[in-house]
């Protein structure tokens, strides 16, 4: 067994694993980790818990220690460090006349490194700006362009539910969402009606797609052949949330439809639901990510 604790470096952002060692941390205390960035100062989002080894995927690292009243305190001037370099990286933007949006900065705890976040149209030449950055800072410069999603999550907003977008409230990184949970969760498929500030999917499309997944489980999809009260009949639609089947039943000649609870019918042959989810709109795929 490995014993973890969860460290975040953003207050939104995503949570990292690591071996707490020998020291004593608790949630709310802030340590001293080494990343792929350098060294650098985050909060324990979680106390220490056990997992199993083969829960892990990648290599656990060791914190270096729980944050002293000094790592506090440096921790406070490099926030102040990155609105200076933010204002100056704007001017730099400004002078080069590059179409680009400058969105954040982020000093590494050691200030070996500094991360300008920026979004952009397309790709930015940027390389005069670097130099004139390391110029300003001597110190190792990065800029990194970040997607759609990331940017409303720095910026925040307000969804059309009327709340602060989920992404900047309590998601700490995005989980894929598609077309295919809209048309499963019977959507409309109007753009305006599915997508977020962001011009993307609305990540909360995701939050009840397991339920739907049981429920189209443990349903008849259109199509399959079914037994029911009435007699043998084709499913012709469903209503997975109420769990009601509308079946067409051939008697005597005569097609009629009715309308059966699911667990009044018996599947006598099923078909893939898949089958029923043409390719949509190319228009539609610029939604996705």
């Amino acid at each position: 067994m490995l014993t973890i604790i969860g460290v975040r470096f953003k207050p939104v952002g995503k949570i990292y694993y690591f071996d707490p060692l020998k020291f004593r941390v608790k949630a709310g205390d802030h340590v001293i980790v080494e990343t792929v960035r350098g060294v650098e100062y985050g909060e324990v989002v979680f106390s220490p818990r056990k997992i199993k080894e083969e829960e892990m995927d990648t290599p656990l690292k060791g914190i270096i220690r729980p944050a002293t009243k000094a790592d506090d305190e440096r921790n406070e001037e490099n926030k102040q460090k990155e609105k200076e370099a933010f204002g100056i990286c704007l001017e730099k933007i400004k002078k080069h006349k590059l179409e680009m949006t400058l969105l954040d900065v982020e000093y590494t705890f050691d200030g070996n490194k500094i991360v300008f976040n920026f979004s952009a149209e397309g790709r930015v030449d940027f390389r005069e700006l670097v130099k004139d950055l390391a110029t300003v800072f001597r110190t190792r410069i990065e800029l990194r362009q970040i997607g759609v999603r990331d940017e409303f999550k720095s910026r925040g907003s307000v969804g059309m539910c009327g709340r602060d977008i989920c992404c900047s409230q309590f998601l700490g990184e995005f989980a894929p969402v598609s077309i295919k949970m809209a048309k499963e969760q019977g959507l409309s498929l109007n753009p305006t009606k599915i997508s977020g500030v962001c011009g993307r999917l609305m990540c909360c499309l995701r939050y009840e797609q397991e339920s739907y997944d049981e429920l189209l489980r443990t349903t008849p999809h259109p199509g399959s052949i079914v037994k029911t009260p009435a007699g043998r009949g084709t499913v012709d639609s469903i209503s997975l949330l109420k769990g009601k089947l509308k079946v067409k039943i051939d008697s005597s000649g005569e097609t009629t439809l009715r309308e059966f609870d699911k667990s009044e019918v018996k599947v006598i042959k099923r078909t893939d639901h898949r089958r029923h989810h043409e390719p949509h709109d190319p228009e539609l795929n610029k939604l996705e990510d």
